[in-house]
């Protein structure tokens, strides 16, 4: 069985990226695209088992795990906790044949395509513009203006990494992002097969 491939997925905040992967894993199974498996510290909501959404860890447990040098990526989001990708699952996950979709932050792209290097592709989901990005987020009604305030001071910096990426799409439609989406990753995997 071959290894599977590695398609990294960042964006700022209200840009369309989990709305196109989820779109890409529903519509197109042909990919056999599966969620890399990340570990927090954070405790179980709801329904969520370890293995499936997350792999639960202790704040303490996540330090040692650090020290050891066991995550491709990491950030204590606050104090204690912490959200990371960790190698030995993406390794497992590859072994299996799945092509290992990481949705994570800017930063943790980054230090994922820099570990893997040509081994994964890296794509940018960014939006046509901050003010198009503002209307995106107060249109969602979920956060409060101080909110996405910071949210949006925090896409414009992150845009400034774009260039590190493989593929930059701008979601100026979503239809259109999907489609240029789905022709870099499928063109990708066709390169992988050679």
């Amino acid at each position: 069985m071959d290894k599977g491939h590695l398609i990294i997925v960042s964006a700022p905040s209200g840009s369309g990226k989990s709305t196109i992967v989820q779109w890409l894993m529903k519509e197109h199974p042909e990919l056999q695209l599966y969620f890399s498996v990340s570990a927090t510290s954070r405790p179980p909501r709801g329904t969520e088992q370890h293995g499936v959404e997350y792999f639960f860890l202790s704040p303490e447990e996540f330090r040692e795990r650090i020290e050891r040098n066991e995550f491709l990526e990491y950030e204590e989001v606050y104090h204690d906790r912490f959200y990371g990708t960790l190698k030995e699952q993406v390794e497992r996950q590859r072994e299996a044949g799945q092509n290992v979709v990481f949705d994570v932050d800017v930063k943790g792209g980054i230090n994922i395509k820099k570990y893997y290097g040509d081994e994964a592709l890296s794509m940018f989901i960014q939006p046509p513009s901050v003010e198009e990005l503002r209307r995106r987020l107060e249109g969602r009604g979920t956060d409060t203006p101080e909110a996405i305030e910071e949210r949006l001071a925090k896409a414009e910096y992150e845009m400034t990494f774009a260039p590190q990426f493989d593929h930059i799409i701008i979601n100026d439609n979503l239809e259109t992002a999907k489609a240029e989406t789905l022709s870099v990753i499928s063109s990708f995997l066709e390169s992988k097969e050679i």
